[in-house]
């Protein structure tokens, strides 16, 4: 099993989103993360499952974090709730994490789920102004920059810079690796 944490982070603050949305509008970075995720099982926490269109997620593998078990699943045959990201930790296929902030940090502070591979999509434009409730990955971001390695190659498409960053002294599946570089390579041709 491999764990592959994607984001899109504004470049000098962390920020990935607002409230339940996201503070910047980039088709291309929508698309990205739907065709890196696509046919992947999703771990997402409950305002980031409940702030997403349904039409998007049904049908799709999607585990729900949620520590009071509480959030309602509208796809009950693909979508499933935990309330612990540890429980994942023997999760027999991959997983690709997708936010919010504390389902990150869940995630980057536990050694036996820390990811193998992080999307790091660092959008290099301006957010919209005057939004409040700005969520951040600076704790994630810290250990990403202690704990990994950045892969050389970077891909830049619309603003938005992309790095691929491997655990340091961990296996890490390279045919999930060679999926994801494909991807990025061939992306917006």
């Amino acid at each position: 099993m491999s764990i592959v944490a994607v984001w899109c982070r504004h470049k000098s603050d962390n920020i990935i989103g607002a409230g339940s949305g996201l503070p910047w509008k980039i088709p291309s970075d929508t698309r990205r993360f739907r065709n890196l995720t696509e046919g992947q099982i999703k771990v997402m926490g409950r305002r980031t499952y409940e702030g997403m269109p349904q039409k998007i997620l049904m049908g799709k593998r999607v585990i729900v974090l949620d520590v009071d078990n509480s959030c309602e699943v509208f796809d009950k045959d693909n979508h499933l709730v935990i309330n612990s990201a540890e429980k994942l930790k023997d999760w027999p296929e991959d997983l690709y994490i997708s936010g919010g902030a504390s389902v990150y940090a869940a995630f980057f502070t536990t050694p036996s789920i820390m990811p193998d591979i992080v999307v790091d999509c660092v959008y290099q434009g301006d957010i919209t102004p005057h939004l409040t409730d700005l969520i951040n990955i600076n704790q994630s971001i810290e250990v990403l920059e202690q704990e990994y390695f950045a892969l050389p190659q970077t891909f830049e498409l619309d603003n938005v810079i992309t790095t691929i960053w491997l655990k340091k002294g961990k296996f890490v599946n390279q045919s999930v690796v060679k999926k994801i570089l494909q991807y990025l390579e061939t992306e917006g041709k």
